[in-house]
């Protein structure tokens, strides 16, 4: 019996101990070996975002893509090299920008704070701080604590990031393979509230769906007509259109009414309506409360995946090379 208890309780601290393992990541990460590291990220961030009011968009789409590739290691901001193309330079990542904003911060950090806080904690900060400017509160929690990785390629990049001509299932798969659920999914693509489209990721919905020439049948006639006064052809690769018409500078949860309206810029957009399951999480999440509070858990989810801790990886003195 005393063997059976024994039994009983080392199941219950294995239990207990796995269940802690699920992220290496915590709240005060950088208490002790740098107290002021969230400080000079959230001012530095604020300096550019008044100089530059488009940033947050730039900002969330550069976290986003960072941790569909390896994992939310900074990955994202490494240069190529001679003998590797990374993935800044994948199609995906072409209209990416604000690698600047993250190398000012990390050159801040660097100054107080020598090879102690990674690249990847200041982007993901840096994300939420840029989006929770216009709140004057932070809008979702970060935890710190990840390291850099040491790799980055474009062919990982072309294979990871979700495209804005993905249907439904390729979303779902996509979004699943990193340990997102469908409701993820739906929250997390409320981040097109804010920011533009380029007009070649989704002009083919206005002159050539399917390859048949003709217009996407699911897209908002009178929608579709505006677009083509600002997208002029299938190759127009410089115009740019806002995600959430009227209000892509404002967070809000604006981008869910735009969907039930069949606005939703890309095909990607226009698929979260196709299913009813998705689409009722659509209705939900106009309510701007519930929005806020599920976006701040789903950001969270995101910002663990993947993620390099302890001795792995390294602490990079600056973000766009390896040591």
């Amino acid at each position: 019996m005393k063997n059976k208890y024994s039994l009983v309780a080392c199941m219950i601290l294995l239990s207990f101990f796995l269940g802690c393992q699920g992220s290496s990541l915590s709240k005060n990460f950088y208490q002790h070996s740098c107290p002021q590291a969230a400080d000079i990220i959230k001012s530095k961030t604020l300096q550019h975002v008044a100089a530059n009011p488009v940033l947050p968009a730039k900002l969330i789409r550069l976290h986003f893509h960072d941790c569909f590739v390896r994992g939310c290691d900074g990955s994202v901001l490494l240069n190529s090299t001679a003998n590797n193309t990374a993935e800044k330079d994948a199609i995906p990542n072409l209209t990416l920008s604000g690698f600047n904003v993250i190398d000012d911060i990390k050159d801040a950090i660097e100054a107080k704070c020598p090879k102690t806080v990674s690249c990847a904690d200041i982007l993901a900060l840096a994300a939420r701080d840029a989006v929770s400017a216009q709140f004057n509160k932070p809008m979702w929690e970060v935890l710190t604590g990840r390291r850099d990785g040491t790799v980055s390629n474009r062919t990982e990049a072309l294979e990871n990031i979700p495209r804005p001509s993905f249907n439904f299932t390729q979303l779902k798969q996509s979004f699943a393979s990193k340990g997102l659920t469908l409701h993820d999914l739906v929250v997390l693509s409320g981040a097109h509230t804010i920011g533009i489209g380029h007009c070649n990721a989704f002009s083919n919905r206005l002159y050539s769906f399917t390859g048949n020439g003709g217009q996407d049948p699911s897209l908002n006639s009178t929608y579709a007509e505006f677009l083509k006064t600002k997208c002029k052809n299938l190759t127009d690769n410089t115009t740019r259109v806002e995600m959430d018409p009227g209000s892509s500078r404002n967070f809000d949860s604006d981008y869910y009414p735009v969907l039930l309206q069949k606005k939703g810029l890309f095909q990607s957009d226009a698929a979260l309506i196709t299913q009813d399951q998705s689409k009722g999480i659509v209705e939900e999440l106009v309510d701007q409360n519930k929005f806020f509070t599920e976006f701040a858990q789903s950001m969270k989810r995101m910002g663990d995946i993947g993620i390099l801790a302890g001795s792995a990886g390294e602490i990079r003195i600056k973000c766009s090379v390896v040591n």
